[in-house]
C-alpha cells in the first residue's frame, strides 16, 4: 500500500484520478492532504475541513469482476470499513446514514464520495473519496451540525495510526464484496442505518410527510413506510430529512 502525503490539493479524489491516468498505479494507493481547496461532498456539495485537524483522503480500489448492478454493496463495504474502525472511540449514537454520511451523537462524523469507473456492465476500479471530522472542534461554520471524534471522547487522536485502520478496515469490507458476499454487507449496513425504524418526517417534491426508514433496496434506493404503510422507495436527493 502506497500512501502520497501532501499539503495542500484541489482534491485527493481529483489528484488521484489524474495520477491513474498518467501512469499505472498499484491497487489501494491512497492520497492523503492536510487541506483541499476543492474538496467534495456528494452532488458537487462542498466538504469542508480545517487545515491539519482531520483525514481528507482517496483510495484506489481495482476490481477484477464487479457488476455495476453491485454498485450499492460497493457503498456498503465502505461505510462499514469505517464504521467498525471507528467503534473503539465508543461513539454516542454512531451509525450509517443514507446513502455515505458517518454520524455519531445524531450529527455529521464523516462524509464519502465514491467514483466509479467503467468497462462494459462492470465496475473495474472506484477512487473513494473520505473526509472524516477527527481533531477539528469548531463546527460553527458549517452549514449542518458536524462533530469530530475529539469533540466527543475529549482525546486528540493520532490521525496516522487511525488512516491506517481505516484503510485495513476497508480492506476487509471489500473482501466480503469481492467474495460475493451482498446479503451479509447489506444485511450489516442496515443494522447501523440512521433512524431506521423510527419515525421522522421527511420531505419530497415538496410535499411533507411522516414515515420511518425500513431498509436499502438491492439498487441503494432508501426505503421508507408512510403512516398509511405505503411503501416507498427514493433515489438521492429525491428526499431529505426534516
Amino acid at each position: 500500500m502506497k500512501i502520497f502525503k501532501l499539503d495542500a490539493i484541489n482534491s485527493t479524489s481529483t489528484y488521484l484520478k489524474q495520477l491513474s491516468k498518467e501512469t499505472d498505479v498499484d491497487n489501494w494507493t491512497v492520497v492523503s492532504a492536510e487541506y483541499q481547496t476543492l474538496g467534495r461532498g456528494q452532488v458537487e456539495t462542498k466538504w469542508i475541513s480545517e487545515k491539519g485537524k482531520n483525514l481528507l483522503f482517496s483510495i484506489l480500489i481495482k476490481y477484477e469482476s464487479l457488476k455495476i448492478q453491485n454498485h450499492f454493496y460497493l457503498n456498503c463495504a465502505i461505510s462499514l470499513g469505517i464504521y467498525f474502525a471507528l467503534l473503539k472511540f465508543q461513539l454516542p449514537k454512531l451509525m450509517i446514514k443514507w446513502p455515505n454520511d458517518i454520524m455519531a451523537d445524531n450529527k455529521k462524523l464523516g462524509g464519502i464520495l465514491i467514483e466509479n469507473s467503467l468497462r462494459n456492465d462492470r465496475i473495474y476500479q472506484s477512487i473513494v473519496g473520505i473526509g472524516l471530522n477527527v481533531n477539528q472542534k469548531d463546527f460553527s461554520e458549517y452549514p449542518f451540525k458536524a462533530v469530530s471524534i475529539k469533540n466527543l471522547t475529549g482525546t486528540k487522536i493520532e490521525r496516522d495510526t487511525l488512516l491506517h485502520e481505516l484503510i485495513n478496515s476497508i480492506r476487509v469490507q471489500i473482501n466480503f464484496l469481492k467474495n460475493g458476499e451482498f446479503d451479509l454487507l447489506h444485511k450489516k449496513y442496515k443494522e447501523v442505518l440512521f433512524r431506521i425504524n423510527k419515525p421522522h418526517m421527511f420531505e419530497s417534491n415538496g410535499k411533507i410527510f411522516i414515515g420511518k426508514i425500513i431498509g436499502v433496496s438491492e439498487s441503494g434506493k432508501l426505503q421508507i413506510e408512510d403512516e398509511l404503510e405505503n411503501r416507498l422507495e427514493f433515489n438521492f436527493k429525491e428526499v431529505k430529512y426534516l
